[in-house]
């Protein structure tokens, strides 16, 4: 028990006056003669007992009357704080990440958790509450109530770390507050687990909220399989819990027409195959009907019409299987000997190869680094007796030169499945296959991550910034690497990636980097458009080519047009990630300092008891009553 007003309580000591008085017996009595009647002794005994005991009970219950009535002007009260004055503070982190669209036995998990704290925290109570992209700082629920009310999911999901630091954050600065930072999520496993390590001044709760169905059918992805002379074969994989043994119908719509629907019907089957002509655009989306989880129910896609990549190929060596690698169908192949080059073909180029030349003059030096500036790139195969002076000329711009010569055979060993030129390319890790090999090569002057090392872990071939360097010659005298099943992958890929065309669809929320083919002038722009949200993305205009990039825009998965002012260049599909479709939840059995709850009523009731300073004083003002009735019933009644 503590008191607002501690110093009132001295005034105890006073109880000590009437004590003195009674013991003291300050009041004396006056004798009077009376006749001597023996029989009246033992009544006059009797009295004088009866007298003493009904004055010590007067006493105390007036020292009980008096110590109460100076308890209750110091107001005690219980309390868990150790100050009365500590200010106390909510911050409130509401998940709004579709995984909280599973039903409860409410409803949906968010709407469910908006009614629960509309209804039950207190309206004046001021606090700041922040989902995964919205923040509302020292509001309160009044002002909060439409908004939470219209609040929509969200595709992403802040990490649980990021969580916690934002919500430190959202705090005063002030030492002498009582801080509850309140977690309201489904707690999705996710690569890092929450752990709890603020400081002692704030209070952690979670309320779990797990969705009473945890079976949940997600399409996976899109891809494109296989091809022949007319059409290509679209495969659709599908996530769905090991015990679903029903069919399975999966539908196919070009905007909105219905082109084709099919059917899984085994509980090992996960994927859908659909045929689509060949060589036609297509807008489409693929749907499925599941009533757990919506927002992967549905995955946009789209095919745009094939646009030819063009490369160009200056020789002073064969060029036989580049031809080969670059074949008409995907390439506008040019090959120019070094000897006919015409400069005003180098711009119109999105890849051009230096195929083994001996040296590089001064002129297309510069005519390679004003194209490189614009955003081509180059793939440099040098020489045997390549001018290294004259390569590194051009080389230096990049952190790249070639250094001394080595007369060693060497095996091209290893490779660096992580870069992106092999993305996609290789099932499993290889590691035993037919290894190629080079009799002579230059090291490289700067270190640089290889994507292809020699046995000695030293580089075969570098990019730097789009420009990627062999560090041999590939012709059949110095070379096998021309026969390996490696350069197909390696060089078909150099080429794809110097026009990144968009890919049947993206994810949103992260970084997506696509070419537009197309010449923009000088204060010209592009811009993405769906149904009903248009906006500028950042954008580059290269020479002959617009690089674009959307991070945080768009927010709505879709299918988008890139738009030259009202004219529709391409296609892009976006959709949300899939991390969320998989139901599996956190377990916090055992996690210390951690208050876990499974409703938002109860964890808030149990903060308000124990932060509220439960009052004494009245109690006390009811006791003293009490006394003061003792009081006169005493002196009334007994005798």
């Amino acid at each position: 028990m503590q008191f607002k007003h501690p110093e009132i309580l001295y005034a105890l000591l006073l109880l000590v006056i009437p004590i003195i008085v009674h013991l003291f017996q300050l009041r004396r009595f006056q004798k009077e003669a009376f006749t001597n009647v023996a029989f009246l002794k033992s009544v006059v005994i009797q009295t004088r007992k009866s007298s003493k005991i009904k004055k010590w009970l007067t006493l105390l219950t007036r020292l009980f009357l008096l110590a109460c009535i100076i308890i209750a002007f110091s107001q005690p009260y219980f309390t868990n704080n150790k100050d009365l004055n500590t200010k106390v503070e909510y911050v409130i982190y509401l998940d709004n990440s579709f995984s909280m669209q599973a039903k409860g036995a409410k409803g949906a998990l968010l709407k469910r958790a908006i009614q629960d704290i509309l209804t039950t925290v207190d309206n004046t109570q001021e606090l700041s509450v922040f989902t995964n992209d919205i923040t509302y700082k020292n509001t309160n629920i009044l002002a909060l109530k439409n908004e939470l009310i219209q609040l929509d999911y969200s595709p992403n999901q802040l990490p649980y770390d990021a969580v916690l630091i934002k919500g430190k954050q959202l705090f005063s600065k002030g030492n002498n507050t009582l801080k509850h930072l309140i977690l309201i999520s489904d707690f999705q496993k996710k690569n890092k687990a929450l752990d709890v390590t603020l400081d002692s001044s704030t209070q952690v709760s979670l309320v779990q909220l797990i969705p009473q169905n945890l079976n949940n059918i997600s399409l996976d992805s899109v891809y494109i399989s296989g091809s022949n002379s007319s059409n290509l074969s679209l495969d659709v994989a599908v996530t769905r819990p090991e015990q679903y043994s029903e069919n399975l119908s999966i539908s196919l719509y070009e905007k909105e027409h219905l082109i084709a629907k099919t059917a899984i019907t085994t509980s090992n089957d996960t994927t859908a195959t659909f045929s689509l002509p060949l060589n036609q655009k297509f807008n489409g989306r693929v749907v499925i009907n599941d009533e757990s989880l919506q927002f992967d129910n549905t995955l946009y896609f789209n095919i745009n019409a094939t646009k030819k990549i063009n490369v160009l190929s200056i020789n002073e060596a064969d060029d036989n299987y580049l031809s080969r690698i670059y074949s008409k169908d995907e390439f506008n192949y040019k090959s120019i000997p070094l000897n006919a080059l015409n400069f005003n073909v180098i711009s119109n180029q999105n890849l051009i190869i230096l195929n083994e030349l001996n040296s590089i003059s001064t002129a297309v030096k510069n005519a390679l680094i004003s194209f490189k500036s614009k955003g081509g790139n180059i793939l440099i195969i040098p020489s045997i007796n390549s001018n290294k002076s004259t390569y590194n000329q051009m080389l230096s711009v990049y952190d790249l030169g070639l250094d001394k010569e080595v007369l060693n055979t060497k095996n091209i060993t290893n490779i660096n499945y992580g870069h992106p030129l092999f993305e996609n390319v290789f099932e499993s890790r290889v590691s035993n296959f037919q290894y190629p090999k080079v009799n002579q090569f230059y090291n490289i002057k700067n270190q640089q991550s290889a994507i292809l090392n020699y046995e000695d872990s030293s580089p075969f071939l570098v990019e730097s910034n789009g420009i990627f360097l062999f560090t041999a010659a590939l012709n059949s005298g110095n070379s096998n690497f021309t026969n390996s099943q490696l350069i197909v992958p390696v060089l078909y890929n150099i080429g794809k990636q110097s026009l990144k065309l968009p890919k049947l669809y993206y994810e949103l929320g992260k970084e997506n980097i696509f070419d537009i083919d197309t010449q923009l002038g000088a204060d010209e722009i592009l811009s993405l458009k769906c149904a009903d949200e248009r906006f500028i993305p950042q954008q580059q205009n290269l020479n002959n080519k617009v690089v674009i990039t959307t991070n945080e825009l768009p927010r709505r998965a879709s299918i988008y047009e890139v738009l030259h002012k009202t004219n529709a260049l391409e296609h892009v599909s976006f959709n949300y990630p899939r991390h969320e479709s998989r139901l599996k939840y956190e377990s916090f059995a055992g996690m210390k300092h951690v208050d876990v709850a499974t409703s938002i009523p109860e964890l808030l009731e149990t903060i308000k008891n124990d932060t509220n300073n439960n009052a004494l004083w009245k109690w006390f003002v009811i006791f003293a009553l009490t006394f003061l009735v003792i009081e006169m019933f005493l002196l009334k009644y007994f005798k």
